[in-house]
């Protein structure tokens, strides 16, 4: 027995323990191998027309001694080759072929080490192969890091043959399960359906004996070799060759959804990275799409070997929702084809994936608006936690591909669409924060908006006031929430009755805000207010709404205040009434104030600050 080399003891020892994080990773690693072994008799064959192209795969269960076989009918291994490439750990022959033929670019293995991955789930390792031209075959076994044999042997036809014989069962892992038929059957989908060449293997199904009658039908289990895998991806066939139909179909396969995709984004690019893409924008958002536990991500192919189920890094965090694969010749593999060796390729393709992306959606919302919102429905929250997060890096990007409900219209709009409908005298682009567009309806500033024929934005969603601050303004008009204290759609004149007014009422309204013990801020008459005696607003950089979001987060304890003004309608009976109370009766006026205070509260969708201190203050006024 020859013995490795003890650095290839450590660099096994390593690959087994470290360099792969799954061990069903192996059956990848030993097809691609196979696949790269046809590529090179394939190569071979453009000027040996005497070379046999019925190439395949082939995969055997020996259930009964406990062995996995992977076959191919590839170039094969000599002796030389052998030790040269197994018994070498980390010299690759692919490697190798590709240095000596540059044309040759869908190589895969190119470290010489996956082959040894099967040692995460075998405990010995027997090769049997014969090179194409030559007489002599020959058999490399080994049983780990004590060493390899290489000797001579018998072998029908050229190509090689790999057989594992697996570990035995554990309490911590079965490793049986790799010799069931649905577990060979869906480790190749999930890791090598694209291989170019067929992959069979022996299937066993229940059929109808021929000859058995439709009343008492009799059935038999018939094995026979089926063929795994789809081989050519369905992004590498020309674009009029795939049907809408097949890309649905292909997407709630691959991605296990029962609805259809909203839209497909089917494209290649050729550059400094150059990579297939076919994206879908799912109908639903998933169930735990808003929660911490989600993971983003893109299938990455490498030649249409899988390297990753969901790569991160090809997607920023506000187009997580994007379902889809990738496929590229080009990437810088690591040796376990795991992770990837540099990340300018992905930083590369990610930059052109998003703008692939921005513009599709851009392009949806001008020509099919119905679709772009029922994506926006599910996925909008996303886009506006991207305007918002990363302090508006991308608000530039975004800001017209978002969308707000129009209280006139009662229908999304985009910012676009609001401002080129705005009045000539409106100046601000005038939106209403709250829990749900009917109680935005609601809110006392509303009204006179509505009256004026101005339209406002409702906001329902937490993020929504972050977002209009980082966007601040949209083509040259700013935003202004209703729910400010300096909001106002009164004429001149009406502020100067207003300013009369408030100088005549200055001690009842100082009295007012003495009497709610710094709760607010400030004490007001408006004159914004038509049916509504009292509204909260706010002044300074946290408004009421936020005060709300801020306070809901985990661990905020509830500590975020607005500065809060309450506004009293100058126009409304209650003004006289209080006015009334601070001459005759300044008790009274301190329950008033403390009611109108809750109530106001309450409008706001805020709680009561204390419910049995309001309902005594109010039946004694009743």
């Amino acid at each position: 027995m020859k013995e490795f080399k003890t650095e290839s003891k450590r660099i096994l020892d390593l690959m087994i323990n470290s360099i792969y994080t799954n061990k069903e990773i192996f059956l990848r690693e030993l097809i691609s191998n196979a696949s790269d072994a046809i590529d090179k008799l394939k190569f071979i064959s453009l000027t040996d027309t005497s070379v046999d192209t019925d190439f395949k795969i082939e995969i055997v269960a020996d259930k009964k001694h406990g062995k996995l076989i992977v076959k191919d009918n590839g170039i094969g291994m000599n002796e030389a080759d052998l030790e040269k490439n197994l018994g070498t750990i980390a010299e690759s022959g692919t490697l190798a072929f590709k240095k000596e033929n540059e044309s040759e670019k869908e190589l895969i293995g190119q470290f010489g080490v996956g082959f040894y991955s099967a040692f995460m789930v075998a405990d010995k390792i027997e090769v049997r192969t014969k090179k194409y031209g030559e007489e002599k075959a020959y058999r490399f076994e080994s049983s780990g890091a004590e060493g390899y044999e290489i000797t001579e042997t018998s072998k029908d036809g050229f190509g090689t043959e790999i057989t594992l014989t697996l570990k035995k069962d554990t309490d911590d892992y079965k490793y049986s399960d790799f010799l069931e038929q649905y577990k060979i059957t869906s480790l190749v989908k999930k890791y090598s359906d694209y291989i170019r060449y067929p992959i069979e293997t022996d299937v066993t199904r229940s059929k109808k004996k021929e000859g058995s009658s439709d009343d008492k039908p009799e059935y038999e289990d018939v094995t026979e070799k089926e063929i795994l895998n789809s081989m050519i991806p369905l992004w590498k066939k020309p674009k009029a060759e795939v049907k809408d139909e097949d890309l649905s179909e292909f997407y709630k396969n691959e991605f296990h959804d029962y609805t259809d995709p909203l839209k497909n984004i089917y494209f290649k690019i050729e550059g400094n990275v150059t990579y297939d893409a076919l994206l879908f924008i799912p109908a639903k958002a998933p169930y735990d799409y808003y929660s911490k536990d989600f993971k983003k991500g893109l299938k990455l192919y490498s030649n249409g070997v899988m390297i990753m189920e969901k790569c991160e890094d090809l997607l920023p965090d506000y187009l997580a929702f994007i379902r889809g694969v990738v496929d590229s010749s080009d990437l810088s593999l690591n040796i376990s084809r795991e992770i990837l060796q540099q990340d300018r390729q992905v930083k590369a393709i990610a930059t052109t994936l998003e703008k692939k992306i921005l513009g599709e959606l851009k392009k949806l919302l001008e020509e099919d608006r119905e679709t772009y919102e029922k994506a926006f429905k599910e996925f909008g929250l996303s886009l506006k936690f991207g305007c918002y997060e990363m302090f508006g890096m991308n608000k530039d990007k975004l800001k017209d591909l978002i969308m707000f409900y129009s209280g006139r219209n009662e229908k999304l709009v985009t910012l676009s669409e609001y401002v080129k409908s705005m009045p000539e005298d409106q100046k601000e682009i005038y939106y209403a924060c709250g829990e749900n567009y009917e109680k935005i309806k609601e809110l006392p500033k509303i009204e006179k908006a509505r009256e004026k024929g101005y339209d406002v934005l409702f906001m329902k969603d937490g993020v929504d006031e972050f977002v209009v601050k980082i966007l601040d303004e949209y083509e040259s008009k700013k935003f202004k929430s209703v729910g400010e204290t300096d909001f106002s759609l009164d004429t001149e004149g009406e502020k100067a009755e207003i300013e009369k007014k408030s100088e005549e009422f200055k001690d009842v309204l100082a009295e007012i805000k003495n009497a709610l013990s710094g709760k607010v801020a400030e004490v007001r008459l408006t004159g914004e207010l038509k049916t509504y005696p009292v509204c909260l607003s706010s002044k300074g950089e946290i408004s009421i709404e936020m005060e709300k979001v801020l306070n809901s987060m985990p661990n905020s304890e509830g500590k975020v205040s607005a500065e809060k003004v309450l506004e009293i309608s100058a126009n409304h009976p209650i003004a006289e009434t209080l006015k009334k109370a601070y001459e005759e009766d300044k008790e009274k006026l301190k329950k008033y104030a403390v009611v109108l205070y809750e109530s106001a509260r309450l409008l706001e969708g805020l709680p009561v600050d204390s419910a049995q201190s309001f309902v005594s203050m109010l039946s004694d006024i009743i």
